[in-house]
């Protein structure tokens, strides 16, 4: 039997009283991690959840997350994160697909969570920080225990968490992560790079994201370390926090990089205590590593994952055995080839880029939900990435493009699928593609192409408040174009590679 919320006990019983978390200058320990984990566990299971059911769980990065994610599992349910920037159609489709019985939100996320609610006739609902309404707060979902609660026997093989993702077309599909994959993915990185008890983990990426839940919340938990949660990326506070809680490791995405290094006043910050960072979600820029490796004086390595591999899927083996601007190689257990479009393997060497494929214990048990999906993702048993790359002739991964169409804007992920559904919504549009187009400051900027039915004409900014009001912040459009027509390839598709 595996329950990985067995990781938190572990830690708990070894140092009771080290700080698992801090937030705002204020501490949670081990022993209090895991006493308030146990009431949420006895809460859940007081209100009828069983094994096996499904809890949402839709929370920024403060305590309450730790505390509900820990304790869903110690009661044998799986979570659900939710992206706090959802809209309630989102939510509620999420909901929907995941045949969630329960929901924990945010106040700053309840009145979108409440209408996705009322959309699926779901009723429980709690929120962390609501006031004046003391049955549907999150403290009323916590039901103290008098000694340490059981964990729930799960098996390695059982599933843990559905974390939402796209592929190029249809809606978000639930990637289904077990137990001992989300174990696997928080003990093997952290040997890598050689995480510690004492280490503080600057925790800003969004732990309802696959790459902050597993890479650096249930990694850090893993080796009883302390998480410094901050909320939101902002250059500054990030900033404060590695000074104020004496961070020792940053895990981020490119964007980040770039913007504490152009911070105006990174220099009033003590940033010394810093030994290492980790940049993962996207390529980084030779430009940002270099100059963010001469400024801080820490290494950045590198790792490649997919919310399907819970995340991790190659890695640099530590400072001393890097190889600079590559992804690294496969973690222990895990497999991967270079695949041309015939299916077959291809040699060593840059100049054989093909897709990535992958196997081992990290892949996902499936789509939730989706079986062709997932047949279709694990065609002839690897696991296919839809990213392009190569291995050098020592075996470290270079990633060289993207086969799918997926746009990652400031480390998170834009399915242009989903958005020119919402544009053909639009009673004025008649054709709608969108693209990623280059931004210095977050990768990508997405950018829709619209045709007017004729005799409409809509306005570019028209369409962007459109599109804002029914979709997350980080996806809607920044530049729309108008357009008389759009390029189409033999098959009557749009041609996107001739957008620009």
């Amino acid at each position: 039997m595996l329950n990985l919320a067995v990781i938190l006990r572990e830690s708990a019983t070894r140092r009771p009283t080290a700080p698992a978390l801090t937030y705002e200058g204020a501490t949670v320990t081990y022993a209090e991690l895991d006493r308030r984990s146990d009431a949420v566990a006895a809460a859940l299971r007081e209100r009828g959840i069983r094994p096996g059911d499904r809890v949402a769980l839709q929370l920024p990065n403060i305590p309450e997350f730790p505390v509900a994610y820990y304790g869903i599992l110690k009661a044998g349910a799986v979570v659900v994160p939710l992206n706090v920037l959802l809209k309630a159609r989102e939510v509620a489709y999420q909901i929907a697909d995941s045949g969630t019985r329960l929901l924990i939100t945010w106040a700053g996320a309840a009145e979108e969570a409440a209408k996705a609610a009322a959309d699926c006739g779901l009723t429980a609902v709690h929120v962390a920080g609501l006031a004046g309404d003391p049955a549907r707060s999150f403290a009323a979902l916590q039901k103290p225990v008098s000694a340490p609660l059981p964990l729930h026997g799960t098996e390695p093989g059982d599933t843990a968490a559905i974390v939402y993702t796209s592929g190029t077309t249809g809606r978000p599909k639930g990637a289904e992560l077990t137990h001992f994959q989300l174990y696997m993915n928080a003990d093997i990185p952290g040997r890598l790079f050689q995480l510690n008890p004492d280490d503080v983990i600057l925790t800003v990426l969004p732990l309802f994201h696959v790459y902050g839940m597993s890479s650096a919340m249930n990694l850090g938990i893993r080796f009883g370390a302390c998480l410094s949660l901050v909320p939101r990326f902002e250059a500054g506070r990030v900033l404060a926090a590695i000074e104020r809680d004496g961070a020792t490791i940053f895990d981020g995405v490119p964007t980040m990089f770039g913007a504490l290094l152009a911070h105006p006043e990174l220099d009033r910050y003590d940033t010394s205590t810093l030994r290492v960072c980790v940049s993962g979600g996207d390529s980084i820029p030779a430009r940002v590593l270099d100059a963010f490796e001469a400024r801080f004086g820490v290494p950045i390595l590198e790792g490649y994952g997919m919310t399907e591999t819970a995340s991790t899927i190659t890695f640099n083996e530590g400072p001393d055995a890097r190889r600079v601007y590559s992804v690294g190689k496969p973690v222990w257990g895990v497999e991967v080839q270079v695949w041309d479009e015939d299916g077959q393997a291809l040699p060593r060497g840059r100049e054989h880029v093909g897709e990535l494929v992958t196997r081992g214990y990290h892949t996902m048990r499936g789509y939730h939900g989706h079986p062709a999906a997932t047949a279709e993702a694990f065609r002839h048993g690897w696991f296919h990435t839809g990213d392009l790359g190569y291995a050098d002739e020592d075996g470290y991964l270079f990633i060289v493009d993207r086969k799918k169409e997926l746009i990652i804007r400031g480390g998170y992920n834009v399915y242009p699928r989903e958005i020119e559904e919402v544009l053909y919504g639009h009673p004025a549009v008649a054709q709608a593609a969108v693209v990623g187009t280059p931004d210095g400051r977050l990768g990508q900027e997405v950018k829709a192409f619209v045709v007017p039915h004729p005799g409409s004409q809509p306005a570019a900014e028209e369409i962007i408040e459109y599109c804002r009001e029914r979709l997350a912040a980080y996806k809607y459009p920044r530049i729309v174009e108008l357009r008389d027509t759009l390029p189409l390839t033999g098959a009557g598709k749009v041609a996107k590679k001739d957008l620009a």
